[in-house]
């Protein structure tokens, strides 16, 4: 484990290693528009080359969200027209209902149709996130008052949330402020309450999902889908947590949402290895052949810049700092640096690994993902300048 005195003593990314990792982040992102404009990249890459995917799954967002991160570093108007040609596709796939019945209308259109309404003002892409939203509210549950994540509404065997949910919540808090009707910030706020009530355990570190009594709505039990067991510390869900608290802090300002979002992110810091790249298990440590998962360092170091915002210097100061080091670490050791390499961002993720103790198989183990690529472009444009979120 890590010290927090330890941690401190690693160096922290510079205002010219920023600006460097950034432009090359930019200059990868224009490229891959050759291969996807009408396409997506599929969630994770094969041999550190994403193949083209139709919209499906979960993880389109993401690279739209770093089309219209790019945009916004130059101004270039052909990241623009892609961006406006895939916020056509994101208001297809939502009238279709292509892929569409879970809880991630967040990850799917806050990076691609909200941040496209936000910037240049598209209605199309108002129109297509306030469906997602409208889409969302669909699996909330009033006995247990959570969203759920998966599967058939109000199966027994799926009456449960996920960690990850918290990042979902920001798209609801965005459709009352545009519409005016607090229904959506309503269930945002009985989510993230009940969320933060069951999910995080005594030590600090959290369940990747939390099941509930679909006949009485009370919480039963927390069980892992993606970690390496029940009670360990899957790498990406503790990086949900960090994130979703800075973002629940930032619409609720609810105090014990800072308590929340120290224990969680320091479970976190201290439990990463010597070179800062999470396993994508903390049961794992120095010296383990397991893979790592580069995208949960990014997840986390973009969550301490969001908290920061709200926090005493001092206090904002450290988590900065940590920031830093995590997004140095990538740069050094994770980040693709030529096209040649990968067309991918950020290399050493993990999609999902196969444990006795999950149901999942090996799927994008030692690969760039999308969202790795995404949160990864996100942290650089924070220690750049002041962003306004897409959250």
């Amino acid at each position: 484990m890590q010290t927090k005195e330890h941690l401190q003593t690693y160096d922290r990314i510079s205002r010219e290693q920023v600006a460097e990792a950034k432009d090359l982040a930019v200059s990868l992102v224009r490229e891959n528009l050759k291969t996807f404009t009408e396409y997506f990249p599929d969630s994770n890459s094969r041999d550190q080359f994403y193949p083209q995917s139709e919209n499906v799954e979960w993880t389109t967002g993401f690279w739209t969200g770093e089309i219209w991160l790019a945009y916004e570093e130059t101004g270039d108007e052909v990241l623009k027209k892609a961006g406006e040609i895939q916020v056509e596709s994101f208001l297809d796939r939502i009238q279709r209902r292509v892929d569409v019945d879970h809880h991630d209308m967040g990850f799917l259109y806050s990076p691609s149709c909200v941040a496209a309404y936000q910037l240049t003002g598209n209605e199309t892409a108002k129109k297509a996130a306030l469906l997602a939203a409208d889409n969302l509210m669909g699996r909330f549950h009033e006995k247990g008052q959570f969203f759920q994540a998966w599967g058939e509404l109000g199966a027994k065997d799926n009456y449960r949330l996920i960690i990850d949910c918290l990042l979902n919540m920001p798209l609801l808090f965005w459709a009352s402020e545009v519409t005016g009707d607090e229904k959506y910030r309503q269930k945002a706020l009985a989510h993230i309450t009940t969320a933060m009530g069951c999910i995080i355990r005594p030590d600090c570190s959290t369940y990747h999902t939390y099941f509930f009594d679909p006949e009485t709505g009370a919480p039963v039990r927390g069980v892992t889908h993606q970690g390496n067991r029940d009670g360990s510390a899957w790498a990406r869900g503790q990086a949900w947590g960090i994130y979703g608290s800075a973002m629940a802090y930032r619409y609720l300002k609810n105090p014990e949402y800072i308590e929340i979002f120290e224990k969680v992110t320091g479970y976190f810091l201290t439990h990463l290895p010597s070179d800062l790249i999470p396993y994508w298990d903390f049961d794992f440590d120095d010296g383990s052949d397991e893979p790592r998962d580069s995208s949960s360092a990014a997840i986390a170091a973009c969550g301490m810049l969001e908290m920061a915002k709200y926090l005493p210097e001092e206090q904002a100061e450290y988590y900065r700092a940590m920031a830093e080091r995590l997004m140095l670490a990538l740069w050094q050791r994770c980040a693709v640096k030529s096209p040649e390499e990968s067309n991918g961002l950020l290399l050493h993720g993990t999609y999902a690994r196969d444990s006795v103790n999950n149901p999942c198989t090996n799927r994008g183990v030692d690969e760039c993902n999308t969202w790795g690529d995404y949160y990864y472009l996100e942290g650089l444009v924070r220690l750049s300048r002041e962003w306004r979120t897409y959250w």
